[in-house]
């Protein structure tokens, strides 16, 4: 019989773990019941698998179906997750045609490829996973529908803050739209829009008055190009640039030193300056505590809360009246699996406008505008298996909607149900007015929509169940006869299976020697087999004495690094393979990675595969 405590687990009921049966419960009987259901998931998630079994041969593993069984068997409230199924196989059905696995970028998805291709149910309801959505044809092809184009403007950061300036009504309801799904008020915060995270970082570095708040304090335990562009531009305004360590082997931020970074003495004023801080890492998974940003702010820092690398509904956690960081970014992107182009959102604190300066650079921030896009008079949807057929006249003359199925779902282009309403009803003929363009009335992100749709209690759950099943999972592959040296194929840097970490997961694969194998001949072998996979560099680690002789073996340079002049110092850390969980990943993604990572139990495809990697000595891996 399964115990209280892991049941509530189990169900995911992590908050029920917190409240007490009994009003007079103390404190310290909390935690210690918190900590006992944080074991018991760990204990149930590695019972999972096959109980202490190991797997050696990549032709022996157990099906999709049987392993995801034993999942949904360990965690029965796994099942209330399906309607993550049901959305993706409506909205997102693109991924199951494609056999694609995105496991290569985290964030918010403005639209859905539903939308993107104009298709749209004018039901409210989602279709099930059993509901095939319409067969793509040629027609339907052609209007990959890019929802907005942008276009730059050559204004400074604190000019666009202070007066602002003309903005078209599709951007005042994209962002009125973003904010609200960030649980941010305009009566706080000021938004901009940049080209894309680096911009954003870039604007603030040149317009924060590094020349009197001297100081940048960085927290993130990967090299990341939109902070390392900060990074040189503070330095050219004479900054004096740190950055957290994070304690080997989990990669927690050692905090002793991070402490010792921002606590500032009495009457110290030269040691006031800007603390960028993520809640957690893109890169390993690794969470960091919120107070961080409570113990700059008391210490006179300004800071800015990178916010890119939280999933959908996760703001909903942060807590913005508590904290309030002067400074806050986030991404945005067009469609998951299909489009990585979209924008970053900057957002600055009413109250912190003042202290930003009159820069010279103008590069990056941009308006969003419209898209046209004209119908085509011969335009319709039409396939042996047509559940509906659109009449499109031209664009000064009104469309037709004919039924010729028998009881089909509704459904139109972008376009006209944009124009019509997701709530009309459309069982005879209708009228539609003509539309060339999606204007701000029409605006419709079901991308934010289905975040709403499913909640935070659902998404965080499910994530939660999915990576550290592959945590798991990864962690059973071992080489046959390895013996006692790099016994296991994969690695897995910072947090293991826990309770509550992100939904990232760094990792490196290993040949029977024990020799690492190339993270891009990974990525490339991975493409190869269609799933979308990244690479990252870890940095900033800090070894106790007891892993010296560990760091010897593990700290590499990247190819081409410079010598910095000043320390005499080359930037040491790892490079590794990462993947990012986000709301429409499901189990099968999952297991088709795991396979394709336990191919590489068989040294004859490590060898082969990277002998043609080299022979080839290109970028892509041809198919």
């Amino acid at each position: 019989m399964q115990s209280p405590c892991l049941r509530m687990t189990r169900e995911g009921c992590f908050n029920c773990c917190c409240q007490s049966s009994h009003g007079n419960q103390n404190h310290y009987s909390k935690i210690s019941t918190i900590i006992t259901c944080h074991r018991e998931f760990i204990d149930t998630m590695a019972s999972s698998i096959q109980p202490n079994s190991q797997f050696t041969n990549h032709e022996c593993l157990p099906s999709c179906l049987e392993l995801f069984t034993s999942l949904k068997q360990a965690y029965p409230h796994y099942n209330q997750t399906n309607l993550a199924d049901e959305i993706r196989a409506q909205e997102y059905y693109h991924l199951s045609i494609s056999k694609h696995v995105c496991l290569d970028y985290i964030g918010n998805g403005l639209f859905s490829y539903y939308q993107q291709k104009g298709y749209h149910s004018i039901d409210d309801s989602i279709a099930s996973s059993s509901s095939a959505p319409p067969p793509p044809t040629q027609q339907s092809a052609s209007l990959n529908e890019p929802f907005f184009n942008i276009s730059y403007k050559s204004v400074s950061l604190s000019t666009q803050l202070l007066y602002g300036g003309q903005e078209s009504e599709l951007e005042s309801k994209m962002r009125e739209r973003i904010m609200k799904n960030m649980n941010i008020s305009k009566y706080d915060y000021s938004m901009v829009f940049t080209a894309n995270q680096s911009s954003a970082f870039k604007l603030l570095a040149d317009s924060y008055p590094f020349e009197s708040n001297h100081n940048l304090v960085t927290t993130y335990d990967y090299e990341n190009e939109a902070v390392e562009g900060m990074i040189v531009s503070a330095k050219r305004k004479g900054a004096r640039v740190v950055s957290a360590e994070f304690s080997w082997p989990n990669l927690r931020v050692n905090s002793r030193k991070l402490r010792k970074m921002l606590v500032v003495k009495k009457n110290a004023k030269n040691k006031r300056g800007l603390f960028v801080f993520p809640l957690q890492s893109k890169v390993t998974g690794t969470r960091y505590s919120y107070q961080w940003m409570n113990i700059a702010q008391e210490n006179g820092w300004h800071v800015l809360f990178d916010a890119s690398a939280l999933g959908p509904k996760e703001m909903e956690t942060l807590g913005l009246s508590i904290f309030q960081p002067d400074f806050l970014i986030c991404s945005f992107y067009k469609v998951f699996g299909e489009n990585p182009s979209g924008f970053c959102c900057l957002f600055v604190k009413n109250s912190s406008i003042s202290v930003l300066n009159k820069s010279s650079s103008t590069l990056g921030i941009i308006s969003l505008v419209p898209a046209t896009k004209p119908f085509d008079k011969n335009a319709s949807f039409s396939s042996s298996e047509s559940v509906q057929e659109v009449n499109q006249e031209n664009s000064t003359e009104y469309q037709e909607v004919k039924q010729v199925s028998e009881e089909p779902k509704p459904i139109l282009t972008l376009f006209e149900i944009l124009n019509w309403g997701k709530k009309s009803n459309i069982n005879k003929y209708k009228k539609l007015e003509p539309k060339t363009s999606m204007s701000s009335d029409e605006l419709e992100c079901r991308g934010l929509d289905h975040a709403d749709k499913l909640g935070l209690v659902l998404i965080s759950s499910r994530i939660r169940y999915l990576v550290n099943w592959l945590i798991n999972a990864l962690s059973r592959l071992q080489h046959p006869h390895a013996g006692d040296i790099h016994p296991s194929l994969v690695k897995i840097y910072g947090p293991k299976i826990s309770f509550n970490r992100g939904p990232a997961v760094a990792f490196n694969v290993f040949d029977w020697k024990g020799q690492k194998i190339d993270p891009t001949l990974v990525q490339k072998l991975a493409d190869r087999n269609n799933i979308s996979l990244s690479c990252a560099f870890l940095q900033h680690i800090w070894f106790s004495n007891m892993y010296d002789d560990e760091k010897k073996t593990i700290l590499e340079t990247r190819s081409g690094e410079v010598r910095d002049n000043k320390k005499g110092k080359l930037n040491c850390g790892v490079s590794v393979i990462t993947v990012s969980l986000g709301m429409m990943t499901n189990f099968e993604d999952l297991y088709r990675l795991w396979s394709f990572i336990a191919r590489f139990l068989d040294a004859d495809f490590v060898e082969k595969e990277r002998w043609r990697y080299k022979a080839l000595n290109q970028t892509t891996i041809e198919v």
